[in-house]
């Protein structure tokens, strides 16, 4: 991939929530978080909680983590961590993006994962940063490599349309991006802002055409970065 221009700068740390619907239902909230564990190195996590009867669909606390660098602009993703879906852990994802033998190695679901790194390839979270950091370059991002549980796969996104989301944070322009993977039933919309750098404000996954899981922005903090414990500026 080419360099990003050099004007567009590193993320900003964020926290943002959410609140999570299941077939229509409201299930629970979730919350985004982009913070800066050390110099040069980012961390974006997803924490999902169910409320009540809901706890049966999600058991505990699903939690998606990664951990990255940026290389000419792009996210480089160095660690992906996924964790609680099941009590006995046996759904859970501990993947090593390794430069230095240009291997992804780890655990997904109890077996050992030991794979070619490809060039340019995201996880389950990096992409969605790098998918922001794209857009807000300029380009028009068509497909990412996403390496997801045990193997590298393509997924496609599109750009549908715009549309106004009335939100808590006020009536914010979207773009709506879907995002699929051939043969596959299930779909991704994100409804991303532009004057938020394209932060998803909403976000559906459906299956067969029927929507089972969706997000609305509940609100958003922008809390200085913490680097080895350290306020620091940005």
């Amino acid at each position: 991939m080419p360099a990003l221009p050099p004007p567009l700068a590193p993320p900003v740390p964020f926290v943002a929530t959410y609140q999570v619907a299941w077939h229509g239902i409201t299930a629970g909230e979730s919350t985004l978080t982009l913070a800066i564990p050390a110099p040069g190195t980012f961390s974006y996590s997803s924490n999902i909680k169910a409320h009540g009867i809901f706890r049966l669909v999600f058991p505990d606390a699903l939690i998606q983590s990664s951990t990255f660098t940026l290389a000419d602009g792009h996210v480089v993703p160095l660690r992906y961590q996924e964790s609680g879906q099941a009590r006995d852990h046996s759904e859970d994802v501990d993947l090593t993006f390794d430069r230095t033998t240009g291997r992804v190695h780890g655990s997904a679901q109890t077996h050992a994962v030991d794979q070619p790194l490809d060039a340019g390839i995201q996880d389950p979270m990096s992409v969605q940063i790098e998918l922001m950091r794209q857009l807000q370059a300029g380009l028009t991002p068509t497909h990412f490599m996403l390496f997801d549980k045990d193997q590298a796969k393509e997924y496609w996104y599109t750009r549908e349309r715009s549309e106004v989301l009335k939100t808590p944070l006020g009536a914010l322009d979207t773009v709506v991006y879907r995002s699929d993977r051939p043969g596959s039933d299930r779909v991704t919309r994100l409804w991303l802002a532009p004057t938020l750098n394209y932060m998803p404000l909403r976000a559906a996954r459906s299956r067969n055409g029927s929507v089972d899981l969706s997000m609305r922005i509940t609100g958003i903090r922008y809390p200085a970065p913490q680097v080895l414990g350290r306020v620091t500026p940005f």
